[in-house]
């Protein structure tokens, strides 16, 4: 019997929220307030959220993940059929073992922390904004690479949305989107952004952040900052 899948709910709307003022006043003039308006709030940015926490903030001298952005119109998964309890109702192997792409790691057990090959407890987010919780999964491999995938419903259908992979791999919420990091070859990190874009979760930004080598002691470093200087926009 699959552990009680454990469920999130997103961390907020203020994204959405910007984007909507940005909208509205898109065709406004550009000279700033008005006579006797006032200043807007500052919207308070979402911060990062690990979806698996005890696989976050893992490192590891291998490549980053890896994201396409060129896939094909998702299809729904055969075979499936969803009932009115909702993804969460449905058994996380049937499907993984549905979609083409995950099959091969379909049969495998489930796992609680990291350090074993198997299934992560799949967890649940309304990623696409319909007030329906999407499926989350992550599979990792005896080799420490892992394999992250998200599926939706509509219809009564099963939707894969997302698919990406890549070494001791972590996924955190930012808003409604979606941040898998990955650590590079060189020490740094990658960090991949996910957003619904109405047909699938979309890359909107691949961030590489390197560290610089130690220097050796009694040296100083003369060097200007340059952009792999800079911190994450997301934290460290």
């Amino acid at each position: 019997m699959n552990p009680m899948p454990r469920r999130l709910l997103p961390p907020g709307a203020a994204l959405f929220a910007v984007v909507a003022v940005l909208v509205l006043t898109g065709c406004a003039g550009t000279d700033g307030l008005g006579h006797g308006d006032s200043a807007p709030s500052v919207s308070v940015q979402p911060r990062p959220e690990a979806v698996w926490p005890a696989w976050a903030g893992r490192t590891s001298r291998t490549p980053g993940a890896e994201a396409s952005t060129r896939q094909p119109p998702p299809r729904p998964l055969r075979g499936l059929e969803v009932n009115p309890g909702g993804l969460a109702s449905l058994d996380v192997h049937a499907i993984l073992r549905a979609d083409p792409r995950t099959r091969p790691l379909a049969d495998r057990g489930m796992i609680d922390r990291p350090g074993r090959a198997g299934i992560r407890p799949p967890m649940f987010l309304d990623l696409t904004g319909d007030k329906k919780p999407d499926m989350l999964v992550a599979a990792d491999t005896e080799s420490g690479r892992s394999v992250f995938a998200v599926y939706t419903e509509r219809g009564g259908r099963v939707y894969p949305i997302l698919f990406t992979s890549g070494r001791s791999l972590s996924v955190e919420t930012i808003g409604p989107d979606l941040l898998v990091r990955t650590p590079c070859a060189e020490g740094g990190e990658q960090a991949v952004r996910f957003h619904w874009d109405g047909a699938r979760m979309s890359t909107v930004s691949d961030i590489k952040n390197y560290k610089r080598p130690p220097r050796p002691s009694g040296t100083t470093d003369s060097r200007q900052p340059g952009p792999a200087d800079s911190p994450s926009p997301w934290g460290p």
